[in-house]
């Protein structure tokens, strides 16, 4: 079975993060994605541990899948032949600040002026308008403006950021849904257009209601720690050795829930009989809660728990997570045979298509792995050749 891209190809200018987790999603879905890397130096996460055999994790996480070229994008011969190569591409992408690719030749403008039907996608901290366009963005910047990390932590405390850098991945994924939503417009016009996704933007759009619920209210939302800010039991309880998360979600849950850990009065007490009243008295439910969760093992809890219904899971270490059977079962971790590194496993894809299955993915590429194919292909010379002009730094 054919995969959902099969035979688009795209050109992929982006490093580090956002960008590579962009077009690493569109690769596993069967794009052939032309990674282009500095000579020598690649991608800066070549440079990031751990490494296997001199070969970085880090880069094979985000990077699987793809070719790589090595072009200095300085030379007015490897500009040359990428705008050679890009006329055969559907679509470009880039996590480039504003304006460099206009200054290199290769902006949207450019590349769509010699390819009508070409999609380019430019990744960045706030975009390609706006008065801070131009500003330079980390995925620690953007969580602090995008409030997230108000939200994160325990109450009165510290602002905390998320634990993995989820507005380059919340902006990788953005990007890779606008790509695909260009690719089907095409199919109706038949020409591409630009894609502009900033990380500002993504990380505002997945705040759930808490910009919402300001506007709405004019409260400022707070860090409430592990619980829902409108639900009520949904939280994290402490255990006789550790920690679960619980979801009693409506009343008839919560009727099952203090049931199960032998406090069924709470289910009819005045204080905690609607979701609402529990809001209002969530110190005092919290505390009644954890006095009875405490006198159990994590484990006994999740069993009782399941045996009723009532949602419920561990908080498991990275160890348990790529061990647990469902994630197993679900293929999310895979192997990928690399030609260094040797055999690395790595997390699979999320993207379950019926008739499309993602059953196997290939490793990341080594830097410049396909310098000589892809001048064969765009300069028409024989492999000698085009292994004579990489010799000789004809486009470094």
């Amino acid at each position: 079975m054919s995969k959902v891209l099969e035979g688009v190809r795209v050109i992929d200018f982006t490093r580090v993060l956002a960008g590579p987790f962009c077009s690493m999603i569109l690769a596993d879905l069967g794009a052939e994605v032309i990674k282009i890397e500095r000579p020598e130096t690649g991608d800066d996460t070549r440079a990031y541990g751990p490494f296997i055999n001199g070969e970085s994790l880090y880069f094979m996480s985000v990077n699987r899948g793809k070719k790589s070229i090595t072009l200095n994008l300085k030379n007015p011969k490897s500009v040359a032949l990428l705008k050679s190569l890009i006329k055969t591409a559907d679509v470009v992408v880039e996590n480039f600040k504003p304006g460099v690719m206009k200054r290199l030749g290769l902006d949207y403008e450019a590349l769509s002026a010699i390819n009508p039907r070409l999609i380019y996608a430019a990744s960045s901290g706030f975009g390609q308008t706006g008065p801070w366009s131009q500003k330079p963005a980390y995925d620690l910047i953007v969580q602090g403006l995008s409030g997230i990390m108000s939200l994160t932590g325990t109450p009165g405390g510290k602002p905390n950021k998320v634990g993995m850098s989820i507005a380059d991945m919340d902006a990788g994924i953005f990007a890779a849904l606008g790509i695909m939503a260009a690719l089907l417009q095409r199919e109706k016009t038949g020409r591409g257009q630009l894609v502009d996704i900033a990380m500002l933007d993504c990380m505002l759009s997945i705040l759930e209601n808490a910009a919402t619920r300001y506007m709405a209210t004019g409260v400022v939302p707070e860090a409430i720690g592990n619980r829902h800010a409108i639900i009520t039991p949904f939280t994290m309880v402490e255990a006789k050795d550790g920690y679960l998360n619980i979801a009693a979600g409506n009343d008839v849950l919560f009727g099952k829930f203090a049931q199960c850990i032998g406090m069924a009065f709470l289910a009819t007490d005045e204080r905690f009989n609607t979701n609402d009243k529990r809001l209002q008295n969530w110190d005092a439910l919290s505390a009644l809660i954890n006095e009875a969760t405490r006198q159990k093992n994590v484990q006994l809890w999740l069993e009782l728990l399941e045996k009723e219904g009532i949602p419920s899971g561990p908080i498991n270490t990275m160890d348990k997570v790529v061990e647990n059977p469902q994630v197993l079962a679900r293929n999310m971790v895979m192997e990928m045979q690399h030609p260094v590194a040797g055999k690395v496993r790595c997390v699979g894809s999320p993207l379950k298509l019926s008739d499309s299955p993602i059953h196997s993915i290939q490793p990341s590429p080594t830097l410049g792995e396909s310098n000589i194919d892809i001048i064969c292909e765009i300069t028409g010379c024989d492999v000698e050749e085009a292994r004579r002009l990489v010799q000789e730094g004809e486009f470094h």
